[in-house]
């Protein structure tokens, strides 16, 4: 793997870490000042919260690793619009797990599909978009500005100029 397709998966997968805590931490936010709970339905079971978040924290892996791998480094850019879609990818993406743990929990798809429906329009759902938009623009901005990386910076003494 040539050295800036490794720094830009390396990048991608501390991107994705970074996403998840923020989740975690505005989940937690969120539910402090609002006073609901992230699953708010019961029947749903403790797995359809984790489930949803690991779904859409391996969305966003596997979108950020397809930016790296995919996109040359000579091309690389910040592009808005792919930030969007992986930001509404995520928001379906997080009450759709959900909804399956919820499936796989109950065995009733209408009670799945109205779960469904009620986490995509909380404050949660619209939250995981939202941050995974903006993580895939700052993952961009870091692979755009490494274009034609010159290395480490050197001191001044390190410098091979001759003066």
């Amino acid at each position: 793997m040539p050295g800036f397709r490794r720094y830009a998966a390396t990048v991608a997968i501390f991107a994705s870490g970074l996403y998840l805590a923020l989740l975690i931490a505005a989940f937690g936010v969120i539910s402090l000042l609002t006073g609901l709970d992230v699953i708010a339905d019961a029947r749903a079971g403790e797995l359809a919260g984790p489930v949803a978040t690991g779904a859409a924290t391996l969305f966003m892996i596997g979108c950020l690793l397809l930016i790296a791998l995919r996109i040359p480094e000579s091309r690389q850019r910040i592009a808005p619009l792919t930030a969007i879609g992986i930001g509404v990818g995520a928001y379906l993406v997080w009450p759709l797990f959900a909804a399956i743990a919820y499936l796989l929990g109950n065995g009733d798809p209408v009670g799945a599909l109205l779960f469904f429906a009620q986490l995509l329009e909380g404050p949660f759902a619209i939250t995981v978009g939202v941050a995974a938009f903006v993580i895939a623009l700052l993952y961009m901005l870091v692979l755009a500005s490494r274009i034609a990386d010159r290395g480490r910076p050197r001191w001044p003494w390190e410098r091979d100029d001759d003066e």
